[in-house]
């Protein structure tokens, strides 16, 4: 049976209606597949963007922090990699131990003229410049020595060795003499021809040092029997100290028996012996101390301070103890300025000579104090570079003494002026006041400093300044003639 046209043709619509239907929904379905897949895409996106950012803060901070370690890190070797070169060129140790010296001969100069110029004027001298002047000449003398003395080949040292000791033990016993030896302050330590006194315990130091450094020298690897360790080189110790001591100089003693010790242990004197030696010097200090009133009393007053009585009295053992502590506790950090010391005007005995550190702690407060101390740290560690570079025996011995005089005694000066240890009376190197002991210092320094020229390589070194000096002043003389 046919259908018809009209069956045909709504047949025909409703498929075609079907298939609209279908599309649309099909379409709508596609649409909405689409919109949660750029949902997610932009929740992506924003997740993306967001860990991004987050990424690229941490990074930003990252890079900035890097930088900044690196930069520390970058700093360091660089620090690291100058101080190698510095501390392995030749002439460190030479310029490390001259520039050390003359900071605090400079400073000494000026602190003298600070501490001295109310004593100096009251004292009769009629100028508070008195003591200044003295030790200006003293300086001047002392340098020029120093720079003749560094210029001296290391042979020479050796040969002068028993000539100088011989010399400084007939000079420490001139002490002795009528007419010639000179007491002060119950002392029996200077010598005097007219109007110009010398104190020789100090250069009985320089003596004692070179002997000692010379002779161990001679004897290293020998010292296997009693006698031969023995002779002469205790018996030479013995004397040294014994005119010292017999001068009533036990403060002087004391460091002349710390150099003799520290020569013979770099000197590898043998173990018995050396405890031996010790034991005996040892004793006799003990006998000096405990035999002397006067010394008991300063080892009372430094233990006790102001609980005792004495304290309040101008004659008492506390006093110059106790207004050191004054002078140091009233400079605060930076002192009270320069030349503004309340101390020095008669209520600090030896305030430019044994206690000048107590002036430097008022004046230049704890700061000053401290540079001084970092002065004397670095001329430590110049003469301790001498005796690790140098490959001589007699070069090391000879320094190690000097290095326990000049070292051990600011290390108890200082010490004495911070109440750490009884007043023994015994100078500030280079700081303090006093003729003898500013030459002898300096003429110490002078040894060294030839000894420090001996290092490897500094010979060429100085060659080289030379060269280059001389190239200089032609330069400047050719300017001259255009």
């Amino acid at each position: 049976m046919k259908k018809s046209p009209t069956a045909k043709k709504s047949t025909t619509s409703h498929h075609v209606g079907a298939k609209a239907v279908a599309g649309k929904s099909a379409g709508s379905k596609t649409a909405a597949v689409k919109n949660r897949t750029a949902a997610k895409k932009t929740i992506s996106a924003h997740k993306t963007a967001s860990a991004q950012k987050t990424t690229g803060t941490e990074k930003a901070s990252g890079t900035h922090d890097q930088p900044r370690a690196g930069s520390t890190r970058a700093a360091l070797s660089w620090a690291r990699r100058e101080f190698a070169r510095v501390s392995a060129y030749p002439l460190t140790t030479y310029y490390l131990i001259l520039v050390s010296v003359l900071a605090l001969t400079s400073l000494g100069l000026v602190m003298v003229l600070s501490a001295s110029s109310i004593t100096s004027y009251d004292g009769g001298e009629g100028s508070s410049f008195a003591y200044f002047n003295k030790q200006a000449g003293f300086v001047t003398m002392g340098i020029v020595l120093m720079l003749a003395a560094s210029f001296f080949p290391l042979h020479w040292w050796r040969k002068l060795a028993w000539p100088a000791l011989l010399l400084g033990v007939f000079m420490q016993a001139a002490v002795f003499l009528p007419g010639v030896g000179k007491s002060t302050k119950g002392n029996a330590n200077w010598i005097q021809f007219g109007g110009f006194q010398l104190q020789p315990s100090e250069f009985l130091k320089i003596a004692l040092a070179v002997w000692l450094g010379a002779v161990l020298a001679s004897k290293y690897g020998k010292m296997t029997t009693f006698g031969h360790a023995m002779m002469p080189v205790v018996p030479g110790i013995i004397l040294a100290v014994g005119l010292v001591v017999g001068g009533n100089d036990l403060g002087t003693g004391l460091v002349l028996m710390a150099m003799a010790l520290v020569c013979l242990f770099i000197g590898f004197f043998p173990w018995k012996y050396f405890l031996l030696l010790f034991g005996s010097l040892g004793g006799v200090a003990l006998f000096f101390v405990l035999s002397s009133q006067n010394r008991l009393a300063r080892i009372t007053s430094a233990l006790t301070g102001h609980a005792d009585q004495t304290a309040s009295d101008v004659t008492g053992s506390a006093w110059q103890s106790n207004h050191g502590l004054f002078s140091l506790a009233s400079g605060g950090w930076l002192g009270v300025g320069l030349g503004a010391s309340r101390e020095k005007w008669s209520w600090l005995p030896e305030a430019h000579n044994d206690f000048i550190f107590a002036i430097i702690g008022e004046e230049l407060g704890l700061l000053g104090s401290l540079v001084v101390i970092l002065m004397f740290v670095a001329l430590a560690c110049g003469m301790v570079r001498v005796i690790l570079r140098s490959k001589s025996r007699f070069i090391q011995i000879a320094t190690a003494g000097l290095f326990a005089w000049l070292i051990g005694q600011a290390a108890i000066n200082i010490c004495v002026v911070t109440g750490l240890l009884p007043v023994i009376g015994l100078p500030l190197p280079f700081v303090s006041y006093g003729g003898s002991s500013i030459i002898a210092s300096l003429l110490a320094v002078g040894v060294i400093l030839s000894f420090a020229r001996t290092e490897d390589g500094a010979p060429a070194a100085i060659k080289v300044h030379r060269d280059r000096v001389r190239s200089s002043f032609a330069v400047l003389a050719r300017k001259r003639k255009k």
